[in-house]
């Protein structure tokens, strides 16, 4: 293979532009022993990689089927108390806020109730300042002639 093709092929695979029949040419370029020098540094990730699609995972995984039935059974009713507790704590917190938005209704009518009363207070006192103004106006009428 011509050193030239080698060298493009090399900068599509660092680009990973490569085709897998490429990199099959690739891989067998840099298996053999006639690579060229400034090319060799290339050589052990090419050997590493053919060596990688060797390994095999062998170790026997156990699998515990009593114990994960065991602990699936505990954790279905670990679930079931945080949903009952969920739904107690969740319906004492809505009683609560309901109490205080009719504890808070409450006090919005009775603070209506005062201020209207005062409205009603203030306007019957603007009322007797205003005879006051006539009688100071007359009696200033006398006092003048």
């Amino acid at each position: 293979m011509e050193l030239n093709s080698i060298e493009k092929l090399l900068e599509k695979y660092f680009e990973a532009t490569t085709t897998v029949a490429e990199e099959k040419i690739l891989q067998a370029y840099f298996s053999n022993e006639n690579v060229v020098p400034h090319l060799e540094k290339y050589k052990s990730l090419f050997a590493h990689f053919a060596n990688a699609k060797q390994e095999q995972f062998i170790k026997q995984i156990p699998l515990n089927t009593s114990e994960s039935k065991k602990n699936r059974k505990w954790m279905s009713v670990a679930a079931v108390a945080v949903v009952l507790l969920g739904i107690y704590f969740g319906n004492n917190y809505i009683e609560q806020k309901k109490a205080e938005q009719a504890q808070a209704e409450y006090a919005y009518e009775q603070t209506k109730k005062a201020l209207s009363l005062l409205a009603v207070n203030f306007n019957k006192g603007t009322e007797k300042v205003a005879y006051l103004k006539e009688f100071e106006e007359t009696k200033q009428k006398i006092y003048n002639k």
